[in-house]
């Protein structure tokens, strides 16, 4: 019988504090990138689609707040916008284009399907004269302010 020589170490990986740190800090990255995505759409940890939601700036103005909606590829028949109880609602759908049989696809990122956000109207609104308009794939929705709610300006007299 031969004897081998006992190495308690033998088993143990070398610990490489730049390559290690590297490799913690992309599988990170990679958690962080998944929780996004399932808040603005993309996809979850099985594989499965995320609900597609349009990224949406509201804006201030002195006479009215200002919504924009980003809908590329959405139709103006496929959007639907209401009020109710003091929320502005946007609906829509995106529907996915006929595929072909003759592409090979080696990627598809773009987002399909239904959709729908909603946003509490502050009471300085009038919700029964909210006009919208589509152009170019870009929802404007113009929500005037009641008069009281326009800020005033007042002259004061220096005596």
């Amino acid at each position: 019988m031969k004897l081998i020589r006992w190495n308690p170490l033998r088993d143990v990986t070398p610990w490489h504090p730049v390559s290690d740190l590297t490799s913690e800090f992309v599988s990170m990255q990679d958690q962080i990138d998944r929780i996004l995505n399932q808040f603005r759409g993309g996809t979850l940890a099985d594989g499965e689609s995320a609900p597609w939601l349009p990224p949406v700036d509201i804006v201030e103005r002195e006479n009215e707040y200002r919504v924009q909606v980003e809908l590329p590829g959405v139709t103006k028949s496929d959007v639907k916008i209401t009020v109710q109880n003091d929320v502005l609602t946007i609906r829509g759908e995106k529907k996915r284009e006929q595929e072909q049989k003759e592409n090979n696809y080696h990627r598809t990122e773009r987002l399909y399907g239904a959709f729908q956000r909603s946003f509490a109207l502050p009471t300085s609104v009038q919700s029964d004269k909210i006009q919208a308009a589509y152009d170019n794939g870009v929802l404007m929705i113009s929500l005037p302010k009641v008069e009281a709610a326009k800020p005033k300006e007042v002259e004061v007299k220096v005596n």
